[in-house]
């Protein structure tokens, strides 16, 4: 039997609904089987599922001194900061590598044109640069951290 013959047998068996074939002659034997596909479905019948547990009977309403609410803490003013934000897409980085510190800090003070961090996008490293003078008042991503475009890196008081 030759490797033509044996592919056509293959091709033939896998057309039928056979699962296996072997053929012998007196110095050859050939076994073809097909892969057998399991198929495993569970069916789940209202009929035996448990019943739900009963809910436990509401308690008594016990009347309670009125307490007065805590007055909110009031919310940082943001609005007189000024925001850096990312001029791409990849990961955010506060280090130029593992061993080195980290660009800025917060209450660190920025010029234009200093590196405040690096977003790496496809396999190359951007240093990102300040474009405003002043103090670094808060980090809004975490070292390591995928951004998107567009999104804040840092508050700066340009005051």
């Amino acid at each position: 039997m030759d490797l033509k013959q044996i592919q056509e047998l293959i091709k033939m068996v896998n057309k039928s609904n056979l699962s296996e074939v072997s053929i012998e002659e007196k110095d050859f034997k050939i076994t073809i089987k097909q892969k057998e596909e399991i198929i495993q479905q569970a069916v789940f019948s209202p009929a035996y599922a448990p019943a739900p547990a009963p809910l436990p009977a509401p308690a008594p309403a016990i009347a309670a001194p009125a307490v007065p609410a805590a007055p909110a803490a009031p919310k940082a003013d943001d609005s007189k900061y000024v925001t850096i934000k990312s001029p791409m897409i990849g990961t955010f980085y506060r280090k130029p590598s593992p061993d080195k510190p980290t660009f800025v800090e917060v209450g660190d003070e920025v010029t234009p044109g200093k590196v405040v961090c690096i977003i790496e996008a496809m396999k190359l490293f951007n240093e990102i640069e300040s474009e405003i003078k002043g103090k670094v008042v808060k980090v809004l991503v975490d070292d390591h951290s995928p951004v998107e475009y567009d999104q804040p890196l840092f508050l700066v008081d340009p005051s």
